[in-house]
């Protein structure tokens, strides 16, 4: 089959690329950028960086978890990422007598280690593209769904492109995969018009080995969330475990250390302003060639109302974490994805604003509109483009509130409702025959066992109030669900709805509001009784309604934003054939590649490229639970210890930032240097560049990392693990020879 090259438009604003932006699918970096990167610093070839037929940088990455990335660094399994990505198994092995999150844990030996539950390490196997087969696919099914389009079954229904993708994605993954123990994933470019399978290797026991307490992995919390200067020790250690025979299996104890293909040597010389960087990893989503409509939408409603739901989260959970250590240690991982992205869409809209992203992206749909109509074909094919996607943000607008408080202040708001609503659906399918029916009562049982332990009903009832109300006074009247009227009544002459008396008044009969009444309810698991229960009946109208009322909507509304977006990409492409274009993230392996830099943020303001351990003792607050230092910490900081890792200055390095192009995903990402070995652990990117995700800015954007000394610093001198430096590789000092 022949190859296509993908090429995204990200970056639609400038009409040059730096070699600083760029999120590069690897299998295209030897005809994309193997030049420029030699240009700039790298001393390997682009097979060195991926090879499908031997051992490369791209066998020591991996996705962990499906949410972040992590590396290899020995060849007996051991992965570094994010301490923050580790977060919740963290928290899962803490309690009030082991509290990891406070304390930390390390793994004095193998044997030691914790098993995690559902946590996977993925390695890419390969990358093949099937455009053509999922076009094929993708026009069989319309044509299905046409010659039935007049029948009841689809009279007056909208053709879900989105499902019949995922069903031709299905069958072509099944296709591949059926006769190996792989698995893969169809993933969509270039608005839809290219498709790549990616085959991966998944192991499923992946083991806690070391971490260290909040105080050192989470110093700054909040407050230094997204900002630079930063002092922050954000990484975690698991091991990868396969079976005897080498590949993937269940936790057992016979299970083996995974030999990966290939680790990251490890260089203790440190970075140097303007140094080579390059990043390996999974960002999740970017949508850089978001034209303007899209734009004024997330400023004037998507992202305020994300931090109004968002904001009232916090509100009600912080306080309740700070009165009980109980409380603290069961809401720490989920507090800590609430506040995230909190203070991320309130940087993200400042950073719009700040950036004139709408201005600079209308300048560039006024260039488009005028080529277009300089020629007849090209406007005969393009010129509708940006009518349609503004057509369709003008339809959007009237349901994006209903939608983002669905998502945000109902599935992900108080959780007793989707749990509810996840309860009715398993019972639902309880099997009748007796073997099969216990079976899936044990999986129900373990699933609430889960669900429970990190539950505070006190908690919830307050967000199930909070939540409610702030549908109630934001989502327009006319797309209210019935419960609303329900509600009305029950508080029928009040000057103003008490939420929190139909609050109690519904964790009260509920069967869901704690753990004893919900395995009571198992004794006798009658469908009935779910769907009488006030709490499911609440999330059950919620949903209905969006379901009958707004759904069928939204299908149009993305299947036009989706015509539209296909279209005014290929336009770009075409009406600037100079640029290189690269794809917008979408959870698959990308390259990315610049060098260390500093940068002033704003007038008489310059960051400097490095931190150090005495910045953390400058910012030590003893009131102040972010801002804690450790004992020991302290006592190795008094006392000059850093051992090898001290830096030609006599300090120890904590932070750096690089001008790589990053995004949520690439958590835990390795910082490579020219020569393949590991420097850093990408953990966080600027507060002057929350735009990022949308519209890259050369100047001010920064990925903010780990030291790797400072990370072998904490193993080897705070933790006492040497043990685990012995199985990495250090590389050979390059200082003599001045290579960098």
């Amino acid at each position: 089959m022949k190859t296509k090259i993908i090429i995204i438009l990200i970056s639609i604003s400038s009409s040059l690329l730096h070699a600083e932006e760029g999120m590069w699918l690897p299998q295209l970096l030897k005809s994309l950028n193997e030049v420029d990167m030699h240009n700039v610093g790298l001393k390997l070839s682009a097979d060195d960086l991926y090879n499908i037929n031997q051992s490369s940088l791209k066998d020591a990455i991996v996705s962990f978890g499906g949410f972040c990335t992590g590396e290899m660094i020995s060849e007996q399994g051991l992965l570094l990422t994010n301490h923050h990505c580790g977060y919740g198994q963290i928290q899962k092995h803490s309690d009030t007598k082991n509290d990891y999150l406070k304390s930390g844990f390390w793994a004095m030996s193998k044997g030691e280690e914790l098993p995690n539950e559902g946590l996977t390490a993925s390695f890419l196997i390969n990358i093949e593209d099937v455009t053509d087969l999922v076009l094929d696919k993708l026009e069989q099914e319309r044509l299905i769904f046409d010659s039935l389009s007049s029948t009841k079954e689809t009279l007056n229904k909208t053709w879900n492109r989105s499902s019949s993708l995922r069903k031709v994605y299905n069958e072509i993954v099944s296709e591949k995969t059926s006769e190996t123990h792989y698995n893969a994933r169809v993933k969509s470019f270039f608005g839809g018009n290219e498709f790549y399978l990616f085959t991966y290797e998944t192991f499923k026991d992946v083991r806690l080995v070391g971490a260290p307490p909040n105080s050192i992995g989470a110093f700054g919390g909040d407050t230094d969330n997204w900002m630079w200067p930063r002092h922050t020790g954000d990484f975690a250690l698991f091991r990868v475990y396969c079976g005897p025979d080498g590949k993937p299996a269940e936790y057992a104890t016979e299970n083996v250390p995974y030999k990966p293909k290939h680790h990251l040597p490890i260089q203790l010389d440190g970075v140097k302003n303007n140094d080579f960087t390059m990043i390996f990893g999974y960002p999740g989503s970017t949508n850089r060639f978001l034209t303007s409509f899209g734009v004024k939408e997330a400023l004037n409603l998507t992202n305020p109302t994300i931090v109004k739901i968002r904001d009232a989260k916090i509100n009600i959970i912080k306080p309740a974490m700070d009165s009980d250590i109980k409380t603290k240690i069961k809401y720490a991982a989920k507090y800590a994805r609430i506040s995230n992205y909190w203070k991320y869409y309130i940087g993200q809209s400042k950073g719009l604003r700040r950036m004139k992203v709408y201005e600079k992206k209308l300048d560039l749909e006024n260039k488009f509109n005028n080529w277009c109509v300089k020629d007849s074909l090209r406007n005969k094919k393009y010129g509708s483009a940006l009518q349609i996607i503004e057509n369709a943000y003008s339809e959007n607008e009237k349901i994006a509130i209903s939608r983002t408080f669905l998502n945000e202040g109902v599935f992900s708001g108080a959780e007793i409702m989707y749990f509810s609503l996840k309860m009715h659906r398993a019972i639902n399918r309880l099997p009748k025959e007796s073997e099969m029916r216990e079976s899936a009562l044990r999986k129900i049982r373990v699933d609430a066992n889960n669900f429970y332990k990190n539950f505070n009903a006190e908690i919830d009832q307050k967000l199930f109030a909070s939540m409610l109300e702030l549908y109630y006074y934001n989502v327009p009247k006319n797309q209210h669900p019935d419960v609303f009227q329900t509600i009305e009544r029950q508080l029928f002459g009040m000057k103003k709805l008490d939420f929190k008396f139909y609050a109690n008044n519904s964790f009260n009969r509920s069967i869901f509001s704690s753990k004893e009444k919900f395995f009571n309810f198992l004794k006798n698991p009658l469908i009935i009784n779910i769907e009488k229960d006030p709490i499911y009946k609440t999330i059950n109208s919620i949903y209905s309604y969006y379901l009958e009322n707004i759904y069928e909507k939204r299908q149009k509304i993305n299947n036009s934003l989706f015509e539209g977006q296909k279209l005014f990409i290929q336009g770009l492409r075409e009406m600037m054939p100079e640029n290189k274009f690269y794809p917008d993230a979408n959870s698959t392996m990308r390259l990315t590649y610049g060098s260390v830099a500093d940068y002033s943020p704003g007038n008489a303001i310059h960051y400097n490229y490095f931190t150090t351990i005495e910045g953390i003792i400058e910012k030590e607050d003893t009131t102040n639970d972010e801002f804690l230092v450790h004992e020991k910490l302290k006592s190795l900081y008094n006392e000059k210890d850093y051992g090898k890792y001290v830096d030609d200055n006599g300090s120890l390095r904590v932070n750096f930032i690089s001008n790589n192009d990053i995004t949520g995903g690439n958590s835990g990402s390795p910082v490579i240097n020219a020569h393949g070995e590991l420097v850093g652990t990408a953990f966080d990117s600027n507060w002057e560049a929350m735009s990022g995700d949308i519209a890259f800015e050369n100047a001010v954007q920064r990925t903010i990392s780990v030291d790797i000394r400072y990370v072998l610093f904490i193993i080897d001198k705070f933790a006492n693990a040497g043990y685990l430096i012995d199985e990495m590789t250090i590389a050979p000092s390059r200082k003599k020879n001045n290579i960098r």
